[in-house]
């Protein structure tokens, strides 16, 4: 039976959910509302969970909704910034937080054995920093929740063959994907309207130089 996801196929917490394979002790940091470790417990999918979150108002929402999990001793919640109590876990989540805050956590903690990064911004500083750690990057894709979102999903080690500059920019996998085209088809949008608008010459050579890359991307010029 397939496992049980929240809200609509397409939704972002279904599509996150959807890279997270069975573990032993599952850990969501800067955990929201809990759904992604409902969905591990619900679905056993790991005997434990720990949820943790650097607010303790967020972090209650969760407690609340999972509160069953807790009572049973399937569930731990700390209140924490990033990895730095979060002890235990083979399989960690870190999901809607920029890629600079994702590293930040990685360089103050540790890097999971196993790991799902879903970064709101930056995914390349993120992978660049994955791949110089020696980490082994499985996934790395983009999917469509009304905005767009990169994904990735690796272990800390085995190694990644090199990136070139598009994969690095957007996602090995995410070159595959036919979403990839309506991405680049917006950020070329956006671009040609910054350069319209009154910007000084350094601003427009960067836009333009960005203007063009996306565009060969785009055009398969530059893979």
């Amino acid at each position: 039976m397939r496992p049980k996801t929240f809200g609509g196929a397409d939704g972002r917490i279904p599509q996150i959910c959807s890279r997270l394979g069975k573990c032993s002790v599952f850990a969501d940091v800067g955990c929201d509302h809990g759904y992604c470790a409902q969905y591990m417990l619900k679905n056993n999918l790991c005997d434990r969970a720990i949820i943790s979150d650097v607010s303790a108002k967020s972090l209650s929402k969760a407690v609340n909704l999972l509160s069953v999990y807790a009572q049973s001793g399937r569930l731990s919640a700390v209140c924490c910034d990033g990895l730095k109590e979060v002890e235990g876990a083979d399989l960690v989540l870190i999901a809607g937080m920029g890629g600079e805050e994702i590293v930040k956590i990685l360089k103050e903690g540790y890097i999971p054995q196993s790991f799902v990064f879903q970064p709101m911004k930056n995914a390349e500083v993120l992978r660049a920093y994955l791949i110089e750690s020696g980490c082994a990057i499985q996934e790395d894709d983009l999917f469509r929740d009304g905005k767009f979102y990169f994904i990735i999903k690796g272990k800390s080690r085995g190694g990644t063959p090199a990136y070139s500059q598009a994969e690095l920019a957007f996602g090995r996998d995410s070159l595959k994907n036919a979403l990839l085209k309506d991405y680049l088809a917006g950020e070329i949008k956006k671009t040609q309207t910054y350069l319209g608008g009154g910007i000084s010459d350094k601003n427009r050579s960067l836009l333009q130089e960005r203007l063009a890359f996306f565009k060969g991307v785009y055009s398969g010029e530059i893979i």
